[in-house]
This record gives C-alpha cells, sequence and structure tokens, in this order.
C-alpha cells in the first residue's frame, strides 16, 4: 500500500484518507491486517468526481484496485452523485440506510431545497441543487444496511443511525480510537457560505441549512455525536477536527443546538418533511421570509434595468 499521499489528499486517522472534491469530502478507509483485508470508499462526491476518486484510490493502493464496497452516508447529489460512473468502473456493492434507497432506486425525489434559510450564497445557490433520485437497481447490488449487524465489509465499525438532514442519513464510528465519518449530520465549516464552504473555513456547524428536512431529528443526530465523545470527526464539509477543540466545539453545539444551527425561520422549521422507506409522504408548504422578499426585490430591479436597456436601443 502506497502512503506517500498527494497533497491533494489527508490522513484522518490510522487506515482512514480524504480528499476534497471541490466542496465535500470523500474517504476511503482500509481494513487492519488480520481482519477483513482490503479497503472500502464512502461517499463519491458530486457528479463527475469518479476519475479523481479511482485516482486517489490508485496512489493509496495500487493499480487497478478497487474496493470491497461503497458506503453512502447519505444519497444526496454532493455525497451520491459520482456513483453511477463509479459502478462502470467497480462492480462492488452499494451500501445505504433503507430510508435512502427510494432515493437511490428512482421511486421518489427528495424534499425541495430551502434557498432562503439565510448564511451566505450557497443558499441561494441550492434553489439548483439536483434533489430528483437517481437509479442503480438495475444489475447493480444496492444492499441495505443491517444497523444491528454493521457492514461485513467494514467489521471494526459501528454504523450509527444519524437522520435529520436526510431521512436516512448515518455514520460510521470506529471504537478503537474514537473516529466518526459523520457525513452531513454536522459540518466543520459554515456550508451555507460560499467562501466557507469552498475553503473549509474552521466553524463546527450543524448540518447544510439549505437541504436539511427535519431539525428536530438533526438536533437529536448531533446529541448522539456528542454523546459517543469522538476524539476525531470527519465531515463531509470541512476540515477534520480531533482532540480537545473538537470535544469542547461539540459539547458546546449540542448543548446550544437550537440556537446556532436551527435557522431562524424556514421551510423545515418547525414543519419537518416527513418519508418513510418508500420515499417523501409529506413536504411543508414555501414559507416567505424577509431573505425571499429582498432576493425578489433585486431580481426585479435588475430585471427592470435590462428591459429599459433594451428600449433604449
Amino acid at each position: 500500500m502506497n502512503r506517500r499521499l498527494s497533497a491533494r489528499y489527508f490522513q484522518v486517522t490510522q487506515r482512514v484518507w480524504g480528499t476534497k472534491l471541490l466542496f465535500v469530502n470523500v474517504y476511503m478507509i482500509a481494513n487492519r491486517p488480520g481482519a477483513a483485508m482490503g479497503w472500502v470508499l464512502v461517499d463519491t462526491g458530486l457528479k463527475g468526481s469518479a476519475a479523481a476518486i479511482i485516482a486517489m484510490a490508485e496512489t493509496l493502493f495500487g493499480l487497478g484496485t478497487k474496493p470491497m464496497a461503497i458506503i453512502l452516508t447519505h444519497g444526496h447529489g454532493d455525497h451520491a452523485g459520482g456513483l453511477q460512473e463509479l459502478l462502470k468502473y467497480w462492480d462492488v456493492p452499494v451500501y445505504a440506510h433503507e430510508l435512502e434507497m427510494p432515493y437511490l432506486t428512482g421511486k421518489s425525489s427528495y424534499p425541495p431545497t430551502d434557498p432562503f434559510v439565510g448564511g451566505g450564497l450557497m443558499s441561494l445557490a441550492s434553489a439548483f441543487f439536483p434533489v430528483a433520485p437517481i437509479n442503480i437497481r438495475q444489475n447493480r447490488d444496492l444492499r441495505v444496511i443491517d444497523i444491528n449487524e454493521g457492514i461485513p465489509e467494514l467489521p471494526e465499525w459501528k454504523v450509527i443511525e444519524t437522520p435529520g438532514h436526510s431521512p436516512g442519513h448515518i455514520s460510521l464510528f470506529l471504537p478503537t480510537n474514537s473516529t466518526l465519518i459523520v457525513g452531513d449530520a454536522l459540518a466543520t465549516t459554515r456550508a451555507e457560505s460560499v467562501i466557507s464552504a469552498f475553503t473549509f473555513i474552521k466553524k463546527l456547524s450543524g448540518p447544510p441549512r439549505y437541504i436539511t428536512m427535519n431539525w428536530q431529528a438533526a438536533a437529536a443526530s448531533v446529541q448522539k455525536i456528542a454523546a459517543l465523545n469522538p476524539r476525531t470527526i470527519a465531515p463531509g464539509h470541512g476540515q477534520t477536527m480531533r482532540g480537545r477543540e473538537l470535544q469542547e466545539d461539540l459539547q458546546e453545539l449540542a448543548a446550544n443546538f437550537n440556537d446556532v444551527s436551527v435557522p431562524k425561520h424556514g421551510r423545515y422549521v418547525g414543519h419537518p418533511a416527513l418519508a418513510d422507506k418508500t420515499g417523501v409522504k409529506y413536504i411543508p408548504p414555501f414559507v416567505t421570509s424577509a431573505e425571499f422578499k429582498v432576493v425578489v426585490a433585486f431580481a426585479g430591479v435588475f430585471a427592470g434595468l435590462l428591459i429599459m436597456k433594451q428600449l433604449q436601443r
């Protein structure tokens, strides 16, 4: 195994590596010698990420390598976008929680994003983020994660249910060194800000506001994460955090989640979207906000100026 890392890759802990693809992280986990040998991929980044992921895998594990499995923390487009392309190269099983299956098998779209929750331009840009499902069921080995049994290809790691950001969101926990891969159950940057999202300015935060569908469940998930008292957290968005800095900030986040992470207003604030194993069952109606009115006003002024300019020609 080649452990001479490119500057594009980073080591989380022993046998766990990550890379940042635009504004989202993916991870590769190698099993220890003596356990089930091989490695797994956690999340697949945005659409178009396959080549970068394969290059990283071959840097770490050798030419022609492939994972024993791909595990999805959830199925949003920035975490499962590269999946279909990767499966053209790697014939491997894919694991996801039962409640994520409708969005991976073409049965249901995710609830719409909430671009007017505030916090920055990434929130506004989320209006254009895909929420339609992909479909990898045909001729693919798509497996439901057994929460009690875990994932056979990753025997030392425990699956932790951390819903809220999405219906079947999961995290992965290694008790032996207290490492937690959290997906989007929380972030270590302000995901709503373009500058923070792309540069990973460090700030322990809740899940990305613009696409979190159930804030009550998200709060409970952060409480669960804090109770694990992890020594290292590897997020979907942001830098790896560890040690005293992590533990102090995590306890503070858990204690003050509703004040610091939940938006003051928004489509899903106080009114969660509801979903089951067949897909989305209820989406709360859109609610206007001050941000929405400001954006509409600016858009109207801009459109008006364009029309006036055309008329003056």
